[in-house]
């Protein structure tokens, strides 16, 4: 078995053993018990009490986080040449269809989200093989296959997020940094925990929210009381 580290004995210090938290009391205490160098990511892990292998008991939505993740996210738009302008005016960091295609073929990943119009799915249907394994294809129901491509940047660089449970039946989100003032990352985990119980499938029996954890990169995940949680 590994050896804790320094930092990490003085992480799990600070949690009581058994103790599930409140939201704000764990919003907090993340805070605490980050000891990296660097701005560390803070993560939530929501449990669902579904059958992600059934077709109507899949979760996956979209959560606008009202303080953003603090990360840079680059935008790729692939679309036609008369909706250039708009998707650059956006912020769009790449825009272009055939050459972007080419050097996807040829193995460049080196973005964060691909945002595309509905007539050149066509195109990127052929890039499943390489986008799909790295949640980089673009899906409807992410909002990330529109015409209106110019709103579509601009929320994603606002703080928009993707997220679906996974075969396990968890939902891995990261919400915020650690430099985040306290009630920046309530906020936004109060805004994904609230846009997930909306989305219950009537398919799902007995308790949805099994278990719901925050933690930072590399640090002990808290666990949340879920009844201390609001709209839940």
């Amino acid at each position: 078995m590994a050896r804790l580290t320094k930092n990490q004995k003085a992480a799990l210090s600070k949690i009581e053993v058994g103790k599930a938290y409140s939201l704000q009391e764990a919003s907090a205490l993340v805070k605490e018990i980050t000891m990296t160098k660097f701005d560390s990511s803070v993560d939530i892990d929501v449990r669902l009490g579904v059958d992600p292998r059934k077709a109507n008991q899949m979760v996956r939505g979209i959560a606008t986080l009202p303080h953003g993740t603090g990360k840079t996210v680059r935008v790729l738009v692939l679309c036609t040449p008369d909706k250039e302008e708009e998707a650059k005016a956006a912020g769009a960091d790449y825009v272009g269809l055939d050459e972007y295609i080419s050097k996807i073929e040829g193995g460049w990943t080196d973005i964060d989200i691909i945002i595309t119009m509905p007539s050149v799915m066509a195109k990127v249907g052929r890039l499943g093989r390489i986008l799909g394994p790295r949640n980089l294809m673009p899906n409807p129901k992410a909002g990330t296959v529109t015409q209106d491509v110019g709103k579509a940047v601009t929320e994603v660089k606002a703080g928009k997020i993707d997220f679906k449970v996974d075969k396990t039946g968890i939902i891995h989100a990261s919400i915020g940094k650690a430099s985040f003032d306290a009630d920046k990352i309530y906020d936004n985990a109060l805004e994904i925990i609230q846009t997930i119980s909306k989305l219950k499938p009537s398919a799902a029996k007995g308790t949805y929210f099994k278990s719901i954890h925050l933690s930072s990169t590399m640090s002990p995940g808290i666990q949340i009381e879920t009844k201390s949680v609001a709209g839940i």
